[in-house]
């Protein structure tokens, strides 16, 4: 786990911590100082801790004129002991709505288990989105973990997506994509 990195072929156009409306500003990272895991497995240095001991994150592009994040995610998302959910909608999705962001698009494709809590803190998140015409994207969620997030029927509020190779898009690209797929479902 120590070798996936944050993707970061979009350093040029955004990084979390030199942007003052981001909940990571003025971080510092070590390149050589591992010090942060999932569980026994150390992860990059660049993965961003907000509060869960089993879930990491790095905010790869925001966009305030057109209202959108893309976050990407690694470990294991458990609500169960941990209400990742619940430090996730409070200490970096609160702050981008803050700041006008609506739409949110999670790459999960790291995220290699998923525990279910209460939906309370999804139910908030995805009524918070809804009433701006936003919504939630979980983006090549691995099937086993697809499994336990729709058994909870937690996919009805955030919407599970694939896009194989989705780096080779540019962050507007990308959200274009998806807002004409959710956009033609609709239609």
């Amino acid at each position: 786990m120590h070798d996936i990195e944050p993707f970061f072929n979009w350093r040029h156009i955004y990084i979390s911590e030199e942007d003052p409306k981001s909940p990571f500003f003025g971080r510092q990272y070590s390149e050589f100082e591992f010090s942060q895991t999932v569980y026994n497995y150390y992860i990059h240095p660049q993965w961003d801790e907000f509060g869960s001991k089993t879930l990491y994150l790095k905010i790869i592009y925001v966009d305030y004129e057109l209202n959108f994040a893309i976050i990407e995610m690694i470990g294991e998302w458990n609500d169960a002991i941990e209400n990742d959910i619940m430090e996730f909608k409070r200490e970096v999705v609160e702050k981008l709505q803050d700041q006008g962001i609506y739409k949110f698009i999670l790459i999960v494709e790291n995220v290699l288990n998923f525990h279910s809590g209460d939906k309370d803190y999804y139910e908030e998140w995805y009524e918070e989105v809804n009433d701006e015409n936003g919504w939630i994207i979980a983006l090549n969620m691995p099937a086993s973990t697809q499994h336990d997030f729709k058994q909870k029927k937690l996919h009805y509020l955030i919407e599970l997506m694939q896009i194989e190779n989705w780096r080779i898009y540019k962050p507007y690209h990308l959200f274009k994509k998806i807002d004409e797929q959710l956009n033609n479902r609709l239609t």
